[in-house]
């Protein structure tokens, strides 16, 4: 006989565990299911770990570059890869201890290991045992993608969750992609003191953004030793020694690389291949995912998809939003939706860019009248105080309703400085109601002001 709950939860990302407290908070029985880790990517081998990561990164770099304040070190300054990975193991146990913990106490929840797989409609597999609920949630997230490249299968290789492995710094990390993952480990491993090469098969790094972020982002990364091969694919992968020999084409030259690790890049593929989709009566479509429509069902009576799997956002804000949006539909009889949700993300290099709303392409493509203005981060008192002042910042406006289309804060602070322009853009609030708000100097929101009053017509 099946085992009887109101509520099956598959996965235990950034959406699961939330879910699955709010519902046995309100009384129901909910089973769990997670077949690895309880916090999935973002506490395990995502955001937590990274930006743990990247705090040491920091931490390096300040101490080469402390003699330009003022501080002398003595003797040159080394990175302990193995204190590196122990620190950010530590922080990331903290984090799952923490989710266990709050999880065992709920007396309604109940937690399977194991993969769950459909049976029917309302029944989900977890080994020998059958779950049954006339609601099921998925959660199972994304993994790393691989190309089939001609020996890439003989070669050791890193991806996001296997770089956490890592303890000891490559002599030459090779990293293909140079979108917002590969950016980030580049910057990270050649402030530990690695020779990092990357290679993109487009012209410009982090091709979704409007070019001159690009090129600032890039600017800033060459500038700290790292190396960026455009136009570039890989065309075969060999062992070399110790490490790895990569076959690349440039449009039609040949060339190679060696290196000691090579880390890829180059996205994410949607966990749905052990769900066993079809005997639920879903499919995914052509790009693996589950579709859904804005209040997260899917086309199945009774099921819903968030976070990654769903591809309406593949971030942990997304994922988590995406539980507060069915929380509210499901538990408290509300009305919340994807409909109107704005686009926003960051990019954690040092500094990090904000991004919210329309990009400058985006707003160009859509023909409406605009304002923009662009202003770079030497004009920052608190950027030029701190010695940092690589980056820019851009705001675009709707010419006529005056609202905030969409923005961009590349530089010290950006991705928390660009939430106050998110703000105005959820609230619906003209541009000139911030313009004539008075701020702290010296900070960095401060010059939003200036740069808002610096309004041109996009032509």
């Amino acid at each position: 006989m099946p085992e009887q709950f109101d509520a099956i939860i598959i996965g235990a990302g950034q959406s699961g565990p939330f879910l699955a407290a709010r519902l046995a908070d309100a009384g129901r029985s909910v089973a769990l299911i997670e077949r690895d880790h309880l916090g999935g990517t973002c506490v395990n081998d995502g955001c937590t770990p990274t930006k743990t990561m990247v705090a040491s990164a920091r931490a390096a770099w300040s101490a080469r570059h402390a003699a330009q304040f003022g501080v002398v070190l003595k003797g040159p300054v080394t990175v302990d890869m193995a204190a590196v990975k122990a620190r950010k193991d530590k922080v990331v146990a903290a984090s799952v201890n923490g989710l266990t913990d709050w999880l065992g106490g709920l007396r309604t929840l109940k937690y399977f290991k194991g993969e769950g797989r459909f049976v029917s409609p309302t029944e989900v597999k977890v080994g020998k045992r059958v779950l049954t609920a006339p609601q099921i949630f998925i959660n199972t997230g994304a993994t790393a993608s691989v190309p089939d490249w001609p020996g890439i299968k003989s070669v050791p290789h890193l991806t996001n969750t296997s770089m956490m492995n890592l303890d000891s710094l490559p002599g030459h990390l090779i990293i293909v992609g140079a979108s917002y993952i590969g950016l980030e480990f580049a910057q990270m491993y050649a402030r530990f003191g690695s020779k990092v090469t990357v290679i993109e098969r487009g012209p410009r790094p982090a091709s979704r953004e409007d070019a001159d972020i690009s090129a600032a982002i890039r600017d800033i990364l060459e500038a700290e030793g790292v190396t960026f091969m455009f136009n570039t694919t890989v065309e075969a992968v060999a062992k070399a020694g110790h490490g790895v020999l990569l076959s690349l084409k440039s449009g039609e030259r040949l060339a190679s690389v060696e290196g000691t690790h090579l880390l890829v890049a180059l996205g994410r593929t949607p966990n749905t291949s052990a769900l066993d989709l079809a005997a639920a009566g879903l499919e995914t479509n052509e790009r693996g995912f589950i579709p859904v429509d804005d209040n997260l069902r899917t086309a199945v009576k009774g099921i819903w998809a968030m976070g990654d799997v769903n591809g309406r956002g593949a971030f942990t804000h997304t994922s988590y939003n995406d539980f507060e949006i069915v929380a509210d539909n499901v538990i408290d009889g509300g009305k919340r939706s994807l409909a109107g949700r704005i686009p926003v993300y960051g990019l954690f290099i040092d500094p990090p860019l904000g991004r919210i709303g329309m990009s400058e392409a985006e707003v160009r493509k859509s023909g409406r009248k605009a304002l923009m203005s662009v202003m770079p981060m030497s004009r920052v008192s608190r950027a030029k105080e701190r010695g940092e002042t690589q980056g820019l910042m851009k705001v675009l406006v709707d010419a006529q309703t005056r609202q905030v289309l969409g923005a961009a804060i590349l530089g010290i602070g950006g991705d928390e400085v660009v939430h106050s322009l998110l703000q105005l853009m959820a609230a619906g609030t003209p541009y000139t109601t911030m313009m004539h708000t008075m701020h702290i100097h010296p900070t960095v929101t401060e010059l939003i002001p200036t740069l808002l009053a610096g309004l041109k017509p996009l032509v």
